[in-house]
């Protein structure tokens, strides 16, 4: 039998990581299909308040060490005193970087981004950070353009082709949904009201104060319709940015699916995420930038077509806009544009809903880790 191959998974975030995000589902969900027969996939992060040092998820040896800044000198610790019985170091960038090219030799090392951060620095960092972390971007990625690479998007690989990466070197694992798609006859009954829906983190680049802004327009012209907001509630950012733009339009932000005209659901189960996001009528989700935008995936897996602003990563969910719609400008204008658009026109609602569904069929975790499997074979030669 052949020696199983170790590898080496970098991530300043793992899967119970309490800030999680779409880039660790994705690691997770594709390392745990992966045969365990044939690899041997070790996890390296940052150690956070409650998580475990060590411990087995899935078949995934997850090991938790320091820091967001010292998890890099543990890593380096970790592979040299195991360097000999690793076979290749995964460095998955995610705005925080492992810098393994300066550690672990060019045979030994694969590139794994999801999105470039580019303007999302301005969003979520203040200055000077946040000119630095932008100006600094491209040259850091630039040491790893000559390293095998992993993507998910057309958007993320033509980003990386160019700045240098060779194209031959670089694919696409595409993204996938770990539930079975929806049989279109077991689909909810949309809600009476039009009901739109945002499923995600609270972040500054999501734009979640673009859509409350835009459905309180809504509002304010049809007199009728509901938003909900689902995800980890942010207190600070519901006080601070969306409470403002509902008080401007005289609409109530809560936690009554009734009365309120907002409603903030807050963290759900994955049974009640899908009812609903299929119990709605459309997904906004205008995110200044993804690496993929697997929610619009499972939107429309369920039964729902998503409104996204003309972004990477969301552009490739959307089939550049034959599996749903992208505004023509990102800001709430375009996206209440749309909403009008494809809510009151029945025919166009239902042909993006078809295509959506359709485009979404494609998409499955067990296909992302067939293309793992491809990636490293290809790379053993």
């Amino acid at each position: 039998m052949n020696k199983k191959l170790t590898i080496l998974f970098l991530s300043w975030r793992d899967i119970k990581a309490p800030k999680k995000g779409g880039a660790e589902v994705y690691t997770h969900e594709m390392l745990k299909r992966v045969d365990k027969d044939k690899y041997n996939i070790i996890h390296f992060s940052p150690l956070y308040e409650g998580g475990k040092e060590e411990e087995v998820i899935d078949g995934i040896k997850y090991i938790r060490k320091g820091n967001i800044l010292s998890v890099i000198y543990h890593s380096i610790k970790y592979y040299r005193k195991n360097r000999k019985n690793i076979d290749y170091v995964v460095d998955q960038c995610n705005t925080h970087r492992f810098f393994a090219p300066l550690w672990v030799s060019k045979a030994k090392r694969i590139f794994f981004i999801h999105q470039f951060t580019r303007d999302i620095w301005f969003r979520n960092m203040k200055f000077p950070v946040s000119h630095i972390g932008y100006r600094l971007e491209n040259t850091f990625l630039r040491f790893s353009r000559k390293d095998n690479t992993m993507t998910v998007s057309n958007s993320t690989m033509n980003d990386l082709i160019d700045i240098g990466f060779d194209k031959d070197k670089v694919k696409i694992l595409p993204e996938g949904i770990n539930f079975e798609h929806w049989d279109k006859k077991d689909f909810m009954d949309k809600e009476d009201d039009p009901t739109f829906i945002y499923v995600g983190r609270y972040a500054k680049y999501k734009g979640i104060d673009d859509a409350v802004e835009a459905f309180g327009k809504f509002k304010e012209k049809t007199s009728k319709g509901k938003l909900w907001l689902v995800g980890k509630r942010n207190d600070t950012y519901i006080k601070e940015k969306l409470q403002p733009i509902c008080d401007k339009y005289e609409i109530t932000i809560g936690e009554d699916e009734i009365n309120d005209d907002v409603v903030t659901f807050g963290f759900v189960s994955d049974e009640k995420k899908l009812e609903l996001m299929s119990r709605s009528h459309i997904l906004l989700f205008p995110s200044n930038r993804e690496g993929w935008g697997l929610i619009v995936t499972e939107a429309a897996a369920v039964g729902t077509p998503s409104i996204v602003y003309n972004s990477a990563g969301l552009v490739d969910a959307v089939d550049n806009g034959k599996a749903g719609m992208i505004t023509s400008e990102n800001n709430h204008n375009a996206i209440l544009g749309l909403m009008e658009e494809l809510y009151f026109d029945d025919k166009s609602y239902e042909a993006v809903r078809n295509a959506a569904y359709d485009f979404s069929l494609k998409f499955h975790w067990d296909h992302t880790a067939v293309h793992f499997d491809r990636f490293i074979t290809n790379i053993e030669g």
